[in-house]
């Protein structure tokens, strides 16, 4: 059983991954975990209940876009909170294989966290 406690290690992990990653390819935006804003959070945390659910890296960046459409989200040419916009509010078919690559790394990283905890 993935308990509470276990999907949240796993949305930590998978943050902080994808900040590293973020990182490395020039984007700063992305705070740690602990400096996360709370919608940022939750939306790691639906993101790993995704995974769990077996959601694709389509569904996944489906889920989440649809998450963000909710919430006032729109396409920007950047991401800014304070105005509600993101580029990756397109189509998974349509994002750069280097955002592509933000659901493959999520998804891999709670996949292993939810595994190590099943051993």
């Amino acid at each position: 059983m993935v308990t509470v406690s276990i999907k949240e290690a796993a949305a930590r992990a998978a943050h902080e991954a994808n900040r590293a990653y973020c990182l490395a390819i020039g984007d700063a935006s992305q705070p740690s975990w602990e400096g996360a804003p709370e919608w940022q959070r939750a939306s790691a945390l639906n993101g790993v209940e995704s995974v769990v659910n077996g959601m694709g890296l389509e569904e996944l960046h489906d889920s989440w876009m649809a998450e963000k459409k909710s919430q006032g989200w729109v396409w920007g040419p950047a991401k800014d909170p304070e105005n509600k916009q993101h580029p990756c509010m397109i189509p998974y078919a349509d994002l750069p294989q280097m955002q592509r690559a933000k659901d493959r790394i999520f998804g891999s990283v709670v996949r292993a966290v939810i595994s190590a905890f099943e051993e």
